[in-house]
């Protein structure tokens, strides 16, 4: 019988520091790059957990250049939102989640992964 073994979780501090250069990081830990067992067709990655995704240093020029699509499947249905909407009505933890899923594969395994990553302002 094999023995599982509970994984770790891991904590990212995002106090002062970019949100690509976080996002990056954090979208490594949930792939599970940095450990040996890594298998790119099964989850190996760890639970990661965010701190201070509020004190993300990032200027107001460039919430204005950042943009996210939404489609609602209908005809004319595609929504183009800035991130300082999306700040001022999720806060910071929903662009940290934003950026991080663009950054993962588009496979099947990256709904498991964004289900790992947990974000505090």
């Amino acid at each position: 019988m094999k023995k599982v073994e509970a994984k770790k979780e891991l904590t990212v501090d995002a106090k002062g520091r970019t949100l690509g250069r976080v996002a990056s990081e954090i979208s490594t830990l949930l792939m599970g790059k940095n450990s040996a067992a890594y298998k790119r067709e099964a989850y190996s990655g760890f639970p990661v957990r965010v701190l201070n995704a509020g004190q993300i240093k990032i200027t107001p020029k460039k919430l204005e250049q950042i943009y996210h699509t939404r489609y609602s499947g209908h005809p004319g249905g595609l929504r183009i939102l800035k991130a300082s909407e999306t700040v001022k009505t999720k806060g910071f933890a929903e662009l940290v989640k934003l950026s991080v899923y663009h950054m993962l594969p588009g496979n099947k395994l990256r709904r498991e992964m964004m289900k790992n990553l947990k974000v505090e302002e």
